[in-house]
């Protein structure tokens, strides 16, 4: 079992930032693969981004490159997901996800990952 806890939502103004972070724990040593994905009120989990966690490569939602970045502290287990030019289409309950098997691809389904974390709010005020 994996345990995922994210944090650094809050409030903020467009145009402005924001860092989000999540933290691992238990069997981390087998993570193939993370992702943020977020979900807006009466809408679906939609995927931000993703990361392989030993190749560091990454992949974005068009509606975020440019934009948003992924990275990952292997030494922590730790993601981030630094977010630039927030825009109020942005605001979501942001959701932290890892996976430990091997599926090829980009890692951008919610059926790619066994585990999720509780979720984090981000508003982003116009």
């Amino acid at each position: 079992q994996v345990q995922l806890v994210e944090s650094g939502g809050g409030l903020v103004q467009a145009g402005g930032s924001l860092r989000l972070s999540c933290a691992a724990s238990g069997r981390t040593f087998s993570t193939y693969a993370m992702g943020w994905f977020r979900q807006a009120p009466e809408k679906e989990r939609e995927f931000v981004a993703s990361v392989r966690w030993g190749s560091d490569n990454t992949y974005y939602a068009d509606s975020v490159k440019g934009r948003f970045a992924i990275s990952r502290e292997i030494t922590k287990d730790t993601v981030y997901l630094e977010m630039n030019s927030l825009k109020p289409e942005d605001t979501a309950v942001y959701f932290c996800a890892s996976t430990a098997t091997f599926r090829g691809g980009y890692y951008n389904r919610v059926s790619d990952y066994a585990y999720w974390g509780q979720g984090t709010q981000v508003t982003v005020s116009s």
